[in-house]
């Protein structure tokens, strides 16, 4: 169950001032890299992973929890402004946030959508205070088949996370499991795939490796459109909304809120997925659906609300179970374990403040993003018209710097250059990268979990059957793989056929 008083405690531990001033600033920062289109959230928490060393857990922890939900909400400033998505999840919000902009209510849209998204972000913290503790209990129970039919779980649907073609996500996620692999044995201690070197005896560092594959690619993909990139021209006008603008979406902003964490919940599916649910359902159930992709206030409230709804659903099954959600938090979950904070059952129990800290600090991180956004959405708006030559030249230099300042290990830059180079080449041919960041996480997990359950059982496979929870979640996961392949396959023929017409 929640524990009031160590929340009431996580509160005073955010509201500390250094903290909080360390939480604000991680607000501004998310919302500007959010923003900006192509420089996601998960890239900015990777970015800064090798800052918050200096800083202690707690002040670097509110920093990673401010960039992840404000990076969430400010891909819709872009959307709305020049029709470019800010984030992958902001994609929805233009079809009704730019035509708003082009009709004179600029600020009307981005009011709506600071709100809807402050909203959501709110109940889906509310909602991992009152439930992680419980998930949390659970699985206090599970023993090694459990968390390796964990791992299979959200390794059964890493393919279809971004990108039209199973296959491709499938070979990214293979791709990661060989990563995984690199190193000592987990149980044996014998080296593998390390061609003699001590530098890979550890493994592929984590950190280096997330920061060229999301930080430093994207740099080398912002050069190529660089000249391109449209500019800021609509007027703001009053983003502050009135109350009888915010009541007449009401329902709309519960309904985004519960598809919004349900979905967060789900393995890797993540705020784009949530966003496109919302806002279909919407339109279905409103009373002028054609009014939608015009212009509708409706359309912008369900869209952002419903992607901020589900990053509590996210940072649900790693906080609890050490699974994460996507690649977000797959990157929050090697910060957690970088400074020593292993994610799971067992986080509540040893570290029941921190994870209550953890609480307060995604409550105070929505309320921070709402606040700042309504006060200074003219302001962060100015940020889409920064000189992409100045940007560009300053990602890669902080790239190298972060991921040299993890060790000072020099072989840390050239994994940072070297996954860098391949994170572009797979964003070039349309290789998802999702996939193969989570595969790296979940693939160490299964192979762990599935040696130490074939030990417990003296070699006996059925162990996974014989076990009530362990199969019904292989069953899942089995019945998730098929369904998510089948839909991502009817999807891809029907853009296929619409672009045939």
């Amino acid at each position: 169950m929640l524990d009031l008083a160590l929340l009431a405690k996580g509160f005073g531990t955010v509201f500390q001032p250094s903290h909080l001033f360390i939480l604000v600033l991680g607000t501004i920062g998310g919302i500007i890299v959010g923003a900006l289109p192509g420089l996601t959230a998960t890239m900015a928490i990777a970015l800064l992973i090798p800052f918050t060393f200096s800083m202690g857990p707690t002040a670097g922890i509110c920093m990673l929890l401010a960039v992840y939900t404000a990076g969430i909400y400010g891909g819709g400033i872009a959307s709305i402004l020049i029709r470019t998505p800010g984030t992958p999840a902001a994609v929805v919000t233009v079809l009704d946030g730019y035509p708003m902009a082009q009709k004179g209510l600029a600020g009307q849209a981005l009011g709506l959508a600071t709100v809807g998204s402050g909203i959501g972000g709110l109940f889906s913290a509310l909602c991992l205070a009152i439930f992680a503790p419980l998930l949390a209990a659970f699985a206090l129970r599970f023993s090694a088949p459990e968390f390796f039919a964990l791992a299979i779980l959200g390794l059964s649907v890493t393919v279809t996370l971004t990108g039209r073609s199973p296959l491709k996500g499938a070979l990214s996620a293979a791709f990661g499991l060989v990563i995984a692999m690199v190193g000592l044995d987990p149980i044996g201690g014998f080296p593998r795939f390390t061609f003699g070197t001590t530098e890979l005896a550890g493994g592929i560092a984590f950190v280096p490796m997330l920061i060229g594959l999301f930080s430093l690619s994207e740099a080398f993909r912002q050069i190529e459109i660089i000249e391109t990139v449209e500019r800021m021209t609509a007027k703001i006008g009053r983003v502050v909304p009135r109350i009888n603008e915010l009541v007449v979406h009401k329902w709309t902003m519960l309904r985004a809120c519960l598809i919004g964490i349900t979905v967060g919940v789900m393995p890797s599916m993540g705020p784009d997925t949530a966003a496109f649910m919302s806002y279909a359902e919407t339109k279905r159930s409103s009373d002028r659906p054609d009014d939608f992709g015009k212009g509708e206030p409706a359309g912008v409230v369900a869209a952002q609300t419903a992607e901020n709804a589900s990053t509590g659903g996210d940072v649900l099954p790693m906080i609890t179970l050490g699974v994460p959600g996507d690649a977000a938090t797959a990157v929050l979950m090697g910060a957690l374990i970088i400074h020593n904070l292993e994610p799971g059952p067992l986080l509540f129990r040893d570290h029941a403040d921190v994870v209550h800290m953890i609480f307060a600090a995604l409550i105070v991180a929505n309320i921070s993003f709402m606040v700042l956004g309504l006060l200074g959405a003219r302001y962060f708006a100015k940020v889409l018209n920064v000189d992409r030559r100045l940007l560009v030249p300053t990602i890669v230099l902080f790239s190298l710097v972060g991921a040299y300042a993890l060790n000072n290990n020099p072989s840390d830059v050239w994994v940072c250059l070297i996954f860098g180079i391949i994170g572009y080449l797979m964003q070039r041919y349309d290789f998802p990268i999702s996939p193969m960041v989570l595969a790296v996480i979940l693939g160490a997990m299964a192979e762990s979990n599935f040696r130490r359950s074939l030990a417990m059982s003296q070699g006996d496979p059925m162990i996974f059957l014989s076990r009530p929870i362990a199969c019904g979640i292989l069953i899942v996961a089995l019945l998730a793989a098929f369904s998510a392949i089948r839909r991502q396959i009817a999807l891809a023929r029907r853009v296929d056929a619409a672009g045939a017409r």
